[in-house]
């Protein structure tokens, strides 16, 4: 058993979560006892209490009770990498590589970060995406498990905080494509609902989902946040469904999925907020399109535009669509040639 430490936060850990930062400099430690000390007070930043979420700086030190040695700790499973099967996956998915950051086109279904049932995803298939470096690459943001697209990683501590930084300050620029039940009037505008946490059921809340408030409703909510989307139509099907661009100015909890459906307007394949049928009377449009259309979530990061935190250069990350929706694109002859990268750009 180890004594009382105070440990330093060096410059290339900052901005990082204090229970990542404790995992990475004690790996035999579980999280379940990192959140223990921290609800105990036993883990403390500068002298005061702290949660696991509470993000490090540099030049803050953290105070390290007493711990046991590795060589103590038996119970806690030795951690196995992904088969070569899941390693092939995972690296198919680069859509681009260097020194610094690693970009993938997600595949729907695969959650970006594990949890309560979700054993298979890219931070745990990140270790097969080292490419020669000794740690895996760091995640700096997130999409939804059935959301497709660009998702960035970093190769190194000092570049995700450079990322991090850069998301949570908004000088990123994401484009999304979405399928949309109906067609959105006017084609070119902006939705401001706020929204807050509905509960779900169950222990760990199953089924919690994001309800939509007014914007003069914002204030006074509890647990509300104020959410900004715009949305451009780049075609449309007669008045039945419709190819959209979103741009989540915000970066809430299933914003676009939440916004498109308060609309009367939900995106293709979205049960959660849609529903399962093709109409909603007098509530607009359902989630379905029927016949040989997937029943899949038709929402796709395109694109992520950003400044190379080490070369300065712009960086324009583009993925291409997943197979559901690649489909419905060619069912519909929406042509991806068709339409410009960025539509919202004469108006910025």
């Amino acid at each position: 058993m180890s004594g009382v430490q105070n440990i330093k936060v060096d410059q290339d850990e900052a901005d990082q979560r204090l229970d990542r930062w404790f995992r990475r400099r004690f790996p035999h430690i579980a999280q379940g006892r990192i959140e223990k000390m921290c609800r105990k007070g036993e883990i403390r930043i500068d002298g005061g209490r702290a949660k696991p979420a509470t993000r490090i700086e540099p030049g803050q030190t953290v105070r390290v009770p007493p711990l046991p040695e590795p060589s103590e700790v038996t119970s806690r499973p030795v951690p196995v990498g992904p088969s070569d099967e899941d390693a092939k996956l995972i690296q198919s998915c680069v859509i681009y590589r260097d020194d610094h950051i690693i970009a993938l086109n997600k595949p729907p279904g695969l959650p970006t970060q594990g949890g309560s049932k979700q054993k298979r995803h890219v931070d745990g298939l990140a270790e097969a995406l080292k490419f020669g470096l000794d740690e895996k690459p760091r995640l700096v943001h997130r999409l939804d498990k059935d959301t497709s697209g660009v998702l960035l990683l970093a190769r190194t501590q000092r570049i995700a905080g450079a990322l991090t930084k850069a998301f949570r300050d908004r000088d990123t620029r994401k484009i999304y494509w979405a399928a949309v039940a109906g067609v959105p009037v006017p084609q070119l505008g902006t939705i401001r609902y706020g929204l807050v946490k509905a509960g779900g059921h169950g222990k760990h809340g199953e089924g919690e989902k994001m309800r939509c408030v007014h914007p003069d409703e914002v204030e006074n909510l509890p647990g509300a946040k104020r959410a900004i989307t715009d949305y451009a139509v780049l075609s449309a099907l007669a008045k039945r469904t419709a190819w959209v661009a979103l741009v989540p100015v915000t970066g809430r909890t299933h914003q676009l999925r939440a916004h498109m459906a308060e609309t009367g307007h939900p995106i293709i394949g979205d049960g959660k907020y849609g529903g399962s049928g093709q109409e909603n009377q007098g509530d607009g449009w359902g989630a379905q399109l029927g016949g040989e259309i997937s029943r899949k979530l038709h929402l796709h990061a395109r694109s992520l535009s950003l400044m190379h935190p080490v070369t300065g250069a712009r960086l324009n990350l583009t993925a291409p669509l997943p197979d559901h929706m690649q489909r419905t694109w060619e069912t519909f002859a929406w042509s991806v040639s068709d339409v410009p990268a960025d539509p919202f750009e004469e108006i910025l």
